[in-house]
């Protein structure tokens, strides 16, 4: 018989090797897509060269507020340039090139479209994807999706009060209008509604080719719904450009926040993950999971 030899302890196993088996969302994923390349990519490969869990943090902050600060000043360019007349030219050709090429299947097409802009749509959509969210435990994502879109709307409201422009005229329109024309509320609360939920749909998918179609659909639609306003003939061009350029420069900052938010969650309860648990909150890719993790 040979000697028993004598119990080794194991070491402790380190929470972020632990494979999770009921937790899908805390294990690696592949890159993000296009889309996603064009806003993060830079950003979340520089987690993994931080030292300071405060200076990542710090870099998603910072990134959106550079980018909120970037489509902000896009759109007070524009806004000035509205101001003194130098886009009228250019808005009145291209309504008048839409009025002589009006189809009546089109007409229908874009009625439809346009209506996945309107008020009750987007709350509705909103208010569906946040209770998905709640309920698998993304609670920072739907908290996110509420208050990026309630925070839209009261800025468009009072952009409209500020600037008070008139709805164009060069045709009859294809459908009813209450507010004023600069910026266009549909185009504005596509960009951060469809924007913001096709970028927490695309934070829960594993496969590039998902995230790439879901960024492209969005991005389809927030178009399409831009275009409808023009060719129904109640928003100017620079309508809609302007309520995209600040719309998607509001999501940008939220969606920034959130992945800062995430960094700050998974620092707080690092034990969810060692006991193979899902934590409360969202799951972080990894790179910013090793950036918090240095720091514990």
């Amino acid at each position: 018989m040979h000697p028993e030899s004598p119990p080794s302890s194991s070491p402790t196993p380190d929470p972020l090797r632990v494979p999770l088996r009921t937790e899908r969302r805390s294990r690696p994923r592949e890159r993000f897509g296009l889309f996603w390349d064009l806003l993060f990519r830079a950003l979340r490969g520089s987690l993994s060269r931080v030292q300071s869990f405060y200076a990542a943090v710090g870099i998603f902050v910072t990134v959106g507020a550079v980018l909120a600060v970037a489509g902000t000043w896009a759109f007070a360019e524009l806004a000035a340039h509205v101001q003194r007349g130098a886009t009228q030219q250019f808005d009145d050709a291209i309504l008048r090139w839409m009025a002589a090429h009006q189809t009546p299947w089109l007409h229908v097409v874009m009625l439809q479209v346009t209506a996945l802009g309107t008020g009750v749509v987007v709350m509705m959509v909103v208010a569906v994807a946040a209770l998905f969210l709640w309920l698998t435990r993304h609670r920072h994502s739907a908290a996110l999706l509420l208050v990026t879109t309630s925070v839209g709307i009261v800025i468009n409201s009072l952009l409209k009060d500020v600037f008070h422009r008139q709805r164009p005229s060069i045709f009859a329109w294809g459908t009813e209008v209450f507010s004023s024309s600069f910026p266009s509320g549909h185009a504005m609360s596509a960009a951060i509604v469809y924007g913001t939920v096709a970028y927490l749909a695309a934070r829960l998918q594993r496969r590039h080719w998902s995230r790439v179609t879901t960024a492209v659909v969005a991005a389809l639609l927030i178009a399409l719904i831009a275009f409808s306003r023009i060719y129904l003939g109640v928003h100017y061009p620079s309508d809609t450009l302007a309520g995209m350029a600040i719309g998607f420069a509001w999501a940008a900052f939220c969606m920034a926040t959130l992945e800062a938010i995430q960094l700050i969650a998974l620092r707080r309860a690092p034990q969810a993950l060692a006991n193979e648990e899902p934590p409360a909150s969202d799951s972080l890719p990894p790179e910013a999971t090793r950036a918090a993790s240095r720091q514990k």
